[in-house]
């Protein structure tokens, strides 16, 4: 069985061949380690082998972990859908928030920014495949969305986040991350982050420009959804 190394090792080989093959810069793609329902030990193991940045989706699992790993300096990015009661929280203990989907939760975030720390890198996740399920503005919803927060203190909007429909076909991966980049341009913003591409399309995910993917079952195998969120 691989160890974590490796698997960090592999993909990042994968993102640094993509990277090439589309004529950018490999060190213009972070690797996000997602590591939500993995143990401290697992993010300890990434750390050791290099990794600095972790994504997770439940709160009370990345505090628990946080707490743990207080020695390491690590980077946190909140990814997972955010409900009002937990914008403190997530304000106070990440560094980056991925999943910005509304006005009220950015308002709230910004109040409860403490003052000591940097500004909160933030990005609006965009549902770019119109999936009900999904969490996501809608891409019409977008533009006033961003520039209302660019006007917000304590938050510094980086980019867009979009999760698209699954598929093996690598133009069909390719078409919903163009759309992401597409309407970031269209902003007008100085933006300079596009977190989209996961484990099975980081590569169509690099070629359409994304700055971070995110990527856990590559590097820490399948996910144990039994354990307590």
């Amino acid at each position: 069985m691989s160890t974590i190394a490796e698997n960090i090792a592999k993909v990042r080989r994968r993102i640094r061949e993509a990277a090439q093959a589309s004529q950018r810069d490999p060190q213009a793609v972070g690797l996000l380690a997602v590591s939500k329902t993995k143990p401290a030990a697992a993010i300890r193991a990434a750390h050791a082998a290099g990794q600095r940045d972790f994504g997770e989706n439940y709160l009370q699992e990345a505090l628990a972990k946080q707490a743990e790993l207080a020695d390491l300096e690590l980077t946190w990015h909140f990814i997972g859908p955010i409900q009002s009661n937990k914008t403190r929280a997530i304000a106070e203990h990440f560094h980056w928030v991925h999943s910005v989907d509304r006005l009220k939760i950015a308002q709230r975030l910004a109040e409860q920014r403490p003052a000591h720390l940097p500004p909160l890198n933030i990005c609006l996740q965009v549902n770019v495949s119109f999936e009900p399920s999904k969490s996501g503005c809608t891409p019409q919803e977008l533009p006033a969305l961003a520039q209302a927060v660019t006007r917000l203190p304590r938050l510094r909007l980086r980019g867009l986040m979009a999760i698209p429909e699954p598929s093996d076909d690598p133009q069909a991966q390719r078409e919903p991350l163009a759309r992401l980049r597409q309407l970031r341009d269209a902003l007008g913003l100085d933006l300079d982050t596009l977190s989209m591409g996961m484990s099975q399309d980081l590569e169509a995910a690099i070629a359409e420009g994304a700055t971070w993917v995110r990527i856990g079952t590559a590097l820490f195998g399948a996910r144990d959804y039994g354990s307590p969120h």
